[in-house]
């Protein structure tokens, strides 16, 4: 293919950039063979020309199609090279916050600095049994293949974990040895996982340091090989270590620390064992402040020596050795602090009494001189003589650390060998999984011995990582049978040579090391001379003499010589090492050294740089007599060689797995991106030579089917063969002419690099134009579409624009003549107005003109007028003065004469008052005006009346002031009669008369007075009433607010009260879910347990004993979990003993804790009930006591009562007769039979006597009990009947008062008012209080709440001091008791309470029973004589036709052949098929009532526990067949109603017919026994689930996930060398229909074996949970399943699954509920995710998602053709930031291992057991039918 063609324009290229390395740009015009320039335009707009380089004329690489980018196969990208693999790197880490991406057969995994939630049990679980392609890159994805690996292929697995410090290289080791531990888990009881992950904490404080890249970085390599047994479970491990870095003992760089165990044991140091070690600040010690920084961020170095200290004791490092260890690290610490002094340039000295050597001297336990002395010089020998020579002081300093550095190295490795010990596998190990935890590639500006040593260590690692991939290339070319071409790749081997071959730079430097004054100078000019120009990969620096480069694999490293001789000799003085070794006092220091001689050589450095080497082998071969002082004198580079070798030859003996850890900053900061430092990690650690050697085959493969799919579109109908692999050749042919640019294998397409975006390139082309023509013709049609509504709209407009201006026009027409008729009116009254206002001026001037004329007339007139009054009336005045002159003369006259005249008529009348009649006369007119007076006084009365009548209200002072105005007119009449008799004194009468006036007068004031005051009355009595009004209006709105008030807190109160029970109700019912999902958890548990422990007591009793030919062994488990259900029923504990003795001691099984508490709880149960019954026999006696005294006192009782208690005591009698007539024929029997065997105690005849000598006793102390309740009863009764007084009178009385009230006035109706006021305020005051109350109540519950959960906290700190084993052990103890006691309470309160009920039923039936028996005897039995003669006749014919029937019968030895016919040998599908449903339920129930007919205990007991046990046994036998599990769900779930149906309770009768109530169970109560039943159909329907989890699980991603239901929607996308499964239905996958076939499977059988329809609702929506929760966890570990079209096939298939629901009637099961996260997953998946509006949508409508995992599915939205857009970054901060409120689970995953609880929910068979017929199929001729 022509460069032309891909470089054309808006093709996208990248360009180098020395900020991002790599910068993209797009073409600006085509490129031409021979252009020396590309014209470029910048992702940020800027053009630019591109210079080709002349000599090689290399373009720039190409860039991949955004469809490619993000993928989790680095080799899936078509255009392989380093920009392709930085930017995928890049994007998936930044945008899609992914930090794992898979590089062919490398992890890559990228540092995130932060924590993430991926490393969860439930991601582990959703790994585990995947393949390594079918989910998202992750560490646990490359355990799951090692360990799948290990089991398949037998061979040993090796996990190589490199990358620089502080990349993460300890945390995905960890990682890794976790997910081992959790799937595997341990073969033995020690906890070996907990183990070897309790090694991490004790390494990472012994190895680990804070650099200034990484707080927590290891400064040691590590190998750990994880041991498998057989079943491949954990049973060990081994630790391998590598060049620890001894010189960070006695030297720190700025802002480093040590070793972190100095550090911890400093900030321990106030703990009381730590004071012998006279420990300070770390600031104090040498050895411990050179950093500068002795504290991190965030890391407690108190707590951090604590979980040290726990790890070593669950290693198994004693107290002592710990203390031991903590002497030895104080003494390195304190041999830091000593000082010298110099003597001379030569020599020095200890200052005398040196503190720190004398703290160093006591904890080692030697002598202060000798140490002194030691450390100060040194002993020389030659070949004749010793001589002892005195050190400098910088010798002295050096020797102090190399002693220091000695001593901890030999410390480390000490450590390293008791942790190995302590992992060391008790059995064989069978295979194992190294986990390598290893440096990766350095250069530093300086380099040195260290970076040389580990540098050489990663050449290694790269030969052999080159090797692999080269091995797997090849297979996989050999597999697919196409041409196998030698594909070049780098070998590193020359390198390798450089350094360890002979005379390469290790072999010069050891003989360097041998010369006598050998030094770093010489040994670099040997160098010069062996290698320089003889190797191409050594160079020597320009401006240096000692130094030299080698070109390694990843870049060229320049190395310092200076010090490389001192470090590969590692010098520590032998007389110092005696001097410890000769210490007495503390054992553990000798020990350290004793083990030098068994091991290798430490590893050795010097003050400054690495380590390069610490080895500790686990079991190393005994040292020959001698050879120790030759091992010792070995140097650090041959040591490191050696061990390197070794650790080669452990890789290549395993398969390797490779993960590149990527440090993304130098800052450590959370995902941010540095490519500069990502790509030199990049090309250190090997991933670019992996992609250079995938993109020199060819790393793109496709499968025919594949793709055929995806380039369907370049193909025309006529190339579409029946044969795809023909198809895709004839296809391939047209579109690539260069033949060499693919091959054909055997399943698959192969193309070189570059083909796969060229393909792409056509089919986006082809894609574009489609686009294009679909375009155009739409955007044709669209137009037209357009044009035609624009004509359209046009024509209207111009329509109504015509009709509008013609109307316009006519408007026009009409104002113009209306404006002319206006003009016409209009100067017409202008004209008319002008005439008349001067005509109105004419006429007005004629007017006044005239008027001026007569008004002067007018005047003349009336002046002469005038003048004529005047006269005449001075005139007049004249004359009347004269006039009255003269009168007045007259009148004058008169007066005289009249005086005189009646002077004379005086004198008359004085004699005439003196006489009688006149008196008379006077008084008739007294009386006359009394009685007006009187008239007078009646009419104000009348007045007074009405206004009493008006002010009803007011009567009572109104009738007050009456009665004054009574007692007045009383006084008057008084004053009438003394006027009367005033007749007789005539003397005084004028008095009276005089007096009478006066008194009139005073009335008449007083009349007045009292008007004014009535008046005045009237007006106050108005104002009041008008007041009262007032009040009384204000008093009922008040009235009515506080109804309604009261209503309104009524309703709500109703209203929260409501909200209240149904919150508490859904509270109640999800504490009831938990608490019976913890419960059947707990069943699980212990059903598990139970499996576990029978494989146990098989597996001792195969080993223990071997059974003898032909003899088959009993199971014992029979006995043992007889044992386990058996309960006692109404017996006591002396009849059960003797069961109890005869059961074989050798079959006991272990007390189980559980059962202990359930029965010691029974125990305390039984004794409380005894004692309840003593009280209440005591009460019952003195209650009859009572009554007998009472009967004394009463007329004697009734004859009927009487009559009717001598009857029941006369029946009750006649059955003691018979019961013991019965014994003695028995007696009789038994003494005619004279044999001894028959006699004897253990005799048949014999047992059966005793049984019924047993149930005799039993019958006659229930009768007894009868007659007892009997008599109570009936006293009961007579005292029952008492009158009740009534509350009638109160009521009435009530009524009367208000009948009063009603009867007074305005004030009485305010009182009422005032007390109807008090009384709804005591009404609220009432209800204020009931609500206090229940508030308190309240706050009661929620006091004993917090008391509970203080107490919870208090155990859970109190565990959490525990050690993890013992805190597990207490924990599951502490919930087990809990849960026992909590279900012990509710079945003691549920007991109680069905025992009540039962035992006043069984006393009805009892009364009913007898009574009509007693009376059916009476009409039968006339004579007593007929009674003794015929004692049986009347009672037991009538029982054994009414109750004996719908029971069978079998003997008691017939009962293992019951089991074994009816249960153990049974097939569900013939019964399934063949008889009714439940057969076999109904006849053990059948069976059951029998035994209970009998009234015999110990038959229902075995028969029961057999029943179950038997049960077990076959689902032990058959549990993973569907089958068998749902059969005996069916029946244990028919056989437990027929329980219930059948056991007398009310609740359980309801729908009985009269016949079925005839059946129920008379003799035994069998409730504890229904919940053991319950508890069984509890785990038969947990196993149901695993097994229907177990079919489904296979089906559930391939149908649901990676199947096209609907074809040609999905795209397939390129993918690389971890080959996902197909999305194409192959033969063998799985499809949506096979799990719909599945269901509908699962559906039939459960149907058919006549499973309760709600436990089928159950069932199914458990189905749906555990589809919807898988497919979900798979789309959210899928990257490649987060797509549109993806979406709408999941869509599609719950839609098939709903339909399926639909047509089975099982939408109200709850399953489509279940369903609803992985619906919300899909429309997320489909819905536009760009604008805030999208963002509210998407937050509203997910809201069954929880944020983590809508989260997930943005960053993992992928599209899967170029014209999908993806998901911005900003977008997904924006759904963050809406969603933060939410309270939700971080939990990622849905718990795909949840089972819902399950309920049996009661259903009666209306099935008649005297129906059921028994079938010769089933074998059971043995039992008859009653």
């Amino acid at each position: 293919m022509a460069a032309s063609e891909l470089y054309t324009k808006y093709a996208r290229v990248w360009i180098p950039d020395p900020e991002e390395v790599w910068k993209s740009a797009e073409l600006l015009k085509d490129y031409k063979p021979g252009d020396k320039v590309l014209q470029l335009r910048l992702e940020e707009g800027k053009d630019l020309e591109y210079c080709l380089d002349p000599k090689t004329k290399e373009l720039p690489p190409l860039r991949n199609p955004d469809i490619l980018v993000g993928e989790n196969d680095l080799t899936a990208l078509s255009y392989l090279h380093e920009p392709a693999v930085l930017h995928n790197l890049k994007v998936r880490f930044i945008d899609s916050k992914l930090i794992y991406t898979y590089c062919g057969i490398v992890l890559v995994a990228i540092n995130p600095y932060e924590q993430l939630p991926i490393y969860g049990e439930d991601i582990i679980n959703a790994y585990s049994g995947q393949n390594m392609g079918d989910m998202d890159p992750h560490i646990f994805a490359v355990a799951e293949e090692a360990y799948k690996q290990m089991a398949r292929d037998e061979r040993n697995q090796s996990i190589i974990v490199s990358g620089e410090s502080g990349a993460g290289k300890t945390v995905s080791a960890k990682y890794a040895m976790r997910y081992f531990a959790t799937v595997s888990g341990s073969a033995s009881e020690a906890n070996v996982e907990e183990k070897v992950l309790a090694s991490n904490p004790i390494m990472e404080s012994i190895g680990n340091a804070k650099t200034t890249r990484n707080d927590n970085s290891s400064r040691f390599g590590k190998y750990i090989e994880i041991g498998f047994d057989k079943r491949y479970r954990i049973i060990g491990a081994n630790m391998r270590t590598y060049l620890l870095e001894k010189s960070r003992v006695v030297f720190q760089a700025e802002e480093e620390r040590n070793y972190h165990i100095f550090y911890q044991l400093c900030a321990s140091a106030a703990l009381p064992e730590f004071k012998t070690l006279r420990l300070g600040n770390a600031n104090y010690f040498h050895y411990t402040k050179q950093g500068g920084s002795p504290v991190i961020d965030g890391v407690d170095d108190a707590k951090e020596m604590v979980n040290t200290r726990q790890a070593c004791t669950l290693l198994g490092i004693s107290d002592s050795y710990q203390m031991g260890i903590f002497r030895i690290l104080a003494g390195i610490l304190h041999l830091g602090n000593v000082e010298f002094v110099s003597r001379d340039s030569d020599s020095c000295t200890v200052p005398p009494k040196h503190e720190p050597l004398i703290i160093f001297c006591d904890l080692m336990g030697v002598e202060y001189e000798e140490m002194a002395h030691w450390l100060c010089h040194r002993k020389l020998a030659t070949a004749t003589e010793t001589y002892i020579k005195p050190i400098s002081k910088l010798h002295a300093i050096n020797a102090r650390d190399a002693l220091a550095k000695h001593i901890y190295a030999n410390l480390f490795n000490w450590i390293v060998d008791h942790v190995n010990k302590a992992l060391h596998a008790t059995v064989k190990q069978h295979s194992f999984i190294g986990v390598l935890d290893i440096y990766g590639f350095e250069t530093f500006e300086i380099n040195s011995f260290e970076q040389f040593c580990i540098n050489y260590a990663n050449e290694k690692l790269q030969q052999q990582f080159n090797m692999h991939v080269f091995k797997l290339e090849q297979e996989e070319y050999m597999k697919e049978q196409i041409p196998w071409t030698l594909i070049d790749f780098y070998d590193n081997q020359p390198c390798i040579n450089l350094i360890e071959a002979k005379m390469g730079v290790l072999d010069l430097l050891d003989e360097e090391c041998k010369m006598p004054k050998g030094s770093d100078d010489s040994w670099a000019q040997k160098l010069y001379n062996t290698h320089l120009n003889k190797c191409t990969l050594f160079e020597k620096p320009r401006l240096s003499n000692k130094a030299f480069i080698i070109k390694h694999f990843a870049d060229k490293v320049e190395y310092q010589c200076e010090g490389f001789l001192e470090k590969n000799k590692d010098t520590v003085y032998e007389e110092q090492i005696k001097v410890l070794k000769s210490s007495k006092k503390f054992k553990l220091l000798p020990e350290l050294f004793q083990d030098e001689e068994k091991v290798l050589s430490p590893t050795s450095a010097t003050p400054s740089g690495r380590v390069p080497l610490s080895r500790t082998a686990v079991k190393p071969a005994k040292a020959r007599p001698g050879q120790a002082s030759k091992e010792h004198k070995k140097t650090v580079g041959h040591q490191f060689r050696n061990s390197l070798h070794l650790l080669m030859e452990t890789l290549n003996a395993t398969t390797p797995h490779y993960v590149r850890c990527i440090k993304p900053n130098d800052f450590k900061f959370p995902f941010t991106f540095d490519e500069k430092r990502a790509v030199q990690q990049l090309r250190a650690c090997g991933v670019l030579e992996t992609i250079r050697i995938s993109a020199a085959g060819f790393p793109s493969r496709w499968t025919y089917q594949e793709f055929f799919s995806r380039y369907r579109v370049l193909m025309k109908q006529r190339d579409v063969l029946g044969d795809r692999k023909q198809t895709c050749k004839n296809v391939l042919e047209k579109l690539i002419q260069d033949k060499d640019k693919y091959q054909f294998g055997k399943t698959k397409i192969f193309f070189r690099a570059g083909q796969v975006a060229y393909l792409e390139k056509i089919r986006a082309d082809k894609l574009r134009a489609a686009c294009i023509r679909i375009q155009k013709t739409i955007r044709g049609w669209l137009m037209r579409k357009k044009y035609m509504r624009m004509r359209k709209a046009a024509i209207t407009i111009q329509r109504h624009v015509r009709g509008y201006q013609a109307r316009c026009y006519a408007k026009f027409l009409r104002r113009t003549r209306a404006a002319i008729t206006i003009q016409k009116f209009q100067r017409m009254y202008v004209v008319r107005k002008r005439y008349q206002r001067m005509r109105a001026t004419t006429i007005a001037l004629q007017a006044l003109l005239r008027g001026y004329m007569v008004r002067n007339k007018y005047q003349m007139m009336l002046r002469e007028h005038k003048t004529v009054i005047i006269q005449k009336h001075v005139r007049g005045w004249l004359a009347r003065l004269h006039y009255r002159r003269i009168l007045k003369a007259i009148v004058y006259l008169q007066c005289c004469y009249r005086r005189m005249m009646a002077k004379r008529e005086l004198k008359k009348l004085k004699i005439e008052a003196r006489s009688v009649e006149r008196y008379k006369k006077l008084h008739i007119g007294l009386e006359n005006k009394i009685m007006q007076l009187q008239r007078k006084i009646d009419e104000q009365n009348k007045e007074y009346k009405s206004l009493l009548e008006k002010m009803s209200n007011l009567e009572i002072t109104y009738s007050t002031e009456t009665e004054k105005l009574r007692n007045d007119v009383e006084r008057l009449r008084m004053s009438e009669e003394e006027a009367k008799n005033a007749t007789n004194r005539v003397i005084s009468l004028q008095e009276e008369i005089a007096k009478l006036r006066k008194e009139l007068h005073q009335t008449q004031s007083e009349k007045k007075t009292i008007e004014e005051w009535a008046d005045k009355y009237k007006h106050d009595t108005e104002q009041l009433v008008s007041e009262l009004k007032e009040q009384n209006t204000l008093l009922k709105t008040e009235k009515e607010e506080l109804n309604r008030r009261i209503h309104d807190q009524a309703r709500e109160i109703t209203e929260s009260m409501e909200r209240k029970l149904v919150e508490e109700t859904k509270q109640l019912e999800l504490d009831l879910n938990d608490e019976r999902l913890r419960y059947q958890n707990l069943l699980n548990e212990f059903s598990r347990l139970e499996e576990r422990y029978d494989d146990l007591k098989d597996e001792m009793n195969l080993m223990v004993s071997i059974p003898k030919p032909g003899h088959k062994r009993t199971d014992s488990t029979h006995s043992s979990n007889e044992s386990e259900y058996t309960f006692s029923s109404e017996i006591t504990e002396a009849e059960d003993l003797p069961v109890r003795m005869e059961e074989p001691s050798e079959k006991k099984a272990p007390l189980d804790m559980s059962l202990f508490l359930k029965l010691q709880k029974r125990v305390t149960e039984l004794e409380q009930e005894k004692q309840s019954l003593q009280d209440e026999l005591d009460r019952k006696e003195e209650q009859a006591l009572r009554a007998k005294a009472k009967e004394e006192e009463r007329p004697p009782m009734r004859g009927a009562e009487l009559e009717y208690e001598s009857l029941k005591r006369q029946e009750l009698e006649s059955e003691n007769k018979k019961l013991k007539n019965e014994l003695n024929e028995l007696q009789k029997a038994l003494t005619e039979t004279r044999a001894p065997e028959v006699t004897a105690p253990g005799a048949p005849a014999y047992r059966v006597l005793l049984d019924q000598l047993t149930s005799v006793s039993e019958e006659l102390e229930v009768r007894k009990e009868e007659v007892l309740i009997l008599r109570s009863q009936l006293v009961s009764q007579k005292e029952a009947i008492q009158p009740k007084n009534t509350m009638t009178d109160a009521t009435l009385l009530l009524e009367d008062v208000q009948k009063m009230k009603d009867k007074g006035e305005i004030a009485q109706a305010y009182i009422g008012l005032k007390e109807t006021n008090r009384l709804l305020e005591s009404q609220l005051q009432s209800q204020k209080k009931s609500h206090e109350n229940e508030l308190e109540s309240l706050r009661g519950e929620i006091q004993s709440l917090k008391e509970e959960n203080n107490r919870q906290q208090q155990l859970l700190a109190q565990n959490l001091q525990l050690p993890p084993e013992a805190r597990i052990e207490a924990s599951l103890q502490h919930e087990i008791t809990r849960l026992t006691n909590e279900n012990l309470d509710l079945m003691e309160q549920l007991e109680k309470q069905d025992k009540t009920v039962r035992k006043l039923k069984k006393q009805l039936k009892v009364f009913a029973k007898k009574i009509g028996e007693l009376e059916v005897g009476q009409m039968e039995n006339i004579s007593p004589g007929q009674i003794i003669d015929e004692p049986i006749r009347p009672v037991n014919i009538p029982r054994k036709e009414k109750d004996f029937q719908g029971m069978l019968e079998y003997k008691r030895e017939d009962e293992q052949k019951l089991v074994k016919n009816l249960i153990l040998e049974l097939k569900p599908r013939g019964v399934a098929v063949n008889l009714i449903p439940g057969l076999p339920a109904y006849i053990l129930f059948m069976c059951v009532r029998h035994a209970d007919y009998l009234n015999d205990d110990q038959k229902v007991r075995s028969l029961l526990t057999s029943t179950i046990n038997g049960i077990k046994k076959v689902l032990k036998k058959r549990g993973d067949d569907f089958e068998t599990v749902s059969f005996w769900l069916s029946n244990t779930c028919r056989f437990l109603h027929c329980l219930k149906q059948y056991s007398g309770e009310e609740g359980f009768m309801k729908h009985n017919t009269p016949r079925q109530n005839e059946h129920c169970l008379t003799n035994f109560d069998l409730a504890e026994y229904r919940q053991v039943l319950s508890d069984l159909a509890i785990q038969i329907y947990q196993q149901l689930v695993r097994v229907l989890e177990n079919i489904l699980q296979p089906m559930i991603v391939s149908g649901m996930l990676e199947h096209e239901t609907i074809q040609g929607v999905s795209g397939v996308k390129p993918t690389g060398l971890r080959k996902r499964t197909s999305s194409i239905a192959d033969e063998g996958t799985y499809t949506l229909d096979s799990i719909i076939r599945q269901l509908n499977s699962f559906h039939s059988v459960m149907c058919q074996h006549g499973m309760d329809p709600e436990l089928i609702k159950q069932v199914v929506k458990q189905m749906f949970y555990i589809i919807g929760a898988v497919t979900l966890n798979n789309l959210l570990l899928r990257k490649d399943m987060c797509s549109w079209s993806k979406g709408m096939q999941i869509r599609y298939n719950v839609s098939q699954l709903e339909e399926w629901l639909r047509d089975k009637n099982l939408m109200n099961s709850g399953a489509k509920e279940t369903l609803e996260p992985l619906i919300q997953a899909a429309q997320l998946l489909q819905v536009k995710k760009k604008t805030d509006e999208d963002a509210e949508a998407i937050c509203s409508m997910c809201n069954a998602l929880t944020t983590a995992q809508i989260v997930k599915v943005l960053n993992l939205y992928t599209p899967v053709n170029e014209f999908e857009e993806r998901v911005l970054v900003s977008f997904i901060r924006t759904i963050q930031v809406r969603l933060r409120d939410r309270k939700d689970s971080p939990q990622l995953l849905m718990d795909a291992k949840h089972i819902f609880p399950v309920t049996f929910p009661f259903n009666p068979s209306s099935l008649a057991l005297e129906t059921i017929q028994i079938p010769a199929s089933l074998g059971l001729g043995f039992i008859s039918r009653v």
